[in-house]
């Protein structure tokens, strides 16, 4: 039994080692594959050139004051623009500065924020799409049940950038480099 115990702790010691290096690097790396692109497409949608929106911007972010002022962007303030370019602004470079590892866990953060304020957004916005909650056992679309997984994927997507936010973006990164090593175990 000893013998079995000491294999063990030797496997996985090893494999403790790796962990600052190997997994903030797979979990960027990850959401590159799977996020990135979809939240730079999406931030196109909403901009025409570096400092003008083109209307699907607002029905996107305010889907129901976009309604209720009968599709006309004009009508608008100041205060309303301003969350638009920033959210839409936002969505290409967060997403950028986790996949390069700079200012990752400020980037990570405004992520959560972003996709807890875009979920939302979605959620509210949708008048008879079913959504989906937790535990529902529906991770994707599902045609037979015309729902979607969205809480599930969303909360898959906090865990991802929760990660970042909690540990960094280890030791292959732009901060490492600009900032150094966090801790010992980076610094190996």
């Amino acid at each position: 039994m000893n013998a079995l115990i000491s294999l063990h702790n030797a496997i996985f010691d090893r494999f403790e080692r790796l962990e600052p290096v190997l997994l903030p690097t797979l979990a960027r790396l990850i959401f590159a594959g799977v996020l990135l692109v979809f939240f730079w497409k999406s931030a196109l949608t909403k901009l025409t050139g570096p400092f003008s929106l083109d209307t699907g911007a607002f029905i996107q972010i305010f889907p129901r004051k976009f309604e209720a002022l009968g599709y006309d962007p004009s009508g608008f303030g100041a205060l309303d623009r301003l969350i638009v370019y920033a959210g839409s602004y936002g969505e290409l470079i967060l997403p950028l500065l986790i996949v390069i590892g700079l200012f990752t866990r400020i980037a990570a953060l405004g992520m959560v924020v972003f996709v807890g304020v875009m979920t939302y957004v979605d959620i509210y916005a949708a008048k008879h799409a079913a959504w989906g909650q937790w535990f529902d056992n529906i991770a994707e679309f599902d045609p037979a049940l015309k729902a979607i997984g969205l809480a599930d994927s969303r909360f898959w997507w906090v865990f991802l950038l929760l990660y970042l936010v909690m540990r960094g973006a280890g030791a292959l990164s732009v901060d490492r480099f600009l900032f150094g090593p966090r801790d010992e175990s980076e610094a190996a």
